[in-house]
C-alpha cells in the first residue's frame, strides 16, 4: 500500500478513536438497545470495556496478514458509522450535535470513501 494511503487510513483511524473518546464523555451508550437501560456508572463501564477488546482485535489484524481486509472492512465500518450518525442527528439522546464532534465523526465517513476508492483503483 502506498505511503498516501496509510498515512489516510491512520489519520482516519485516529478519528475514530477521537470519536470513541468523546463517545464516552457524551454517554453515547444511551444510544444503545442494550445499554440505554442499564445504570449510568454501569453502563460506561461496560461500553468503555467493550473498546478494549473491539482496540486490540483492530490493531492485531492490522499487523496481521489480513491488513488489507481490515483496511475495506473499517472503511465500509467508517461510512456506515458516519451515516447512522446522521440519521440519529434528531434522536433526544444524541450528544454529538456540537461542532467539535461532528468536524470528528462526518470527515471520518468522507475519508474513509476517499480512501476505499483508492484502494478499489490500485
Amino acid at each position: 500500500m502506498p505511503d498516501f494511503l496509510l498515512v489516510l487510513f491512520l489519520f482516519n483511524l485516529s478519528l475514530f478513536l477521537l470519536h470513541e473518546m468523546d463517545a464516552i464523555r457524551r454517554s453515547e451508550w444511551q444510544l444503545f438497545i442494550v445499554l440505554k437501560d442499564m445504570e449510568d456508572s454501569k453502563a460506561y463501564k461496560v461500553f468503555t470495556f467493550i473498546h478494549l477488546f473491539l482496540y486490540l482485535l483492530i490493531l492485531t489484524l492490522l499487523f496481521s496478514e489480513y491488513q488489507t481486509i481490515v483496511f475495506w472492512f473499517l472503511d465500509i465500518f467508517f461510512i456506515i458509522h458516519t451515516i447512522l450518525h446522521l440519521f440519529f442527528e434528531k434522536h433526544p439522546r444524541n450528544g454529538f450535535k456540537n461542532a467539535f464532534s461532528r468536524l470528528i465523526i462526518y470527515p471520518m465517513g468522507i475519508l474513509a470513501v476517499i480512501h476505499l476508492l483508492f484502494l478499489i483503483n490500485t
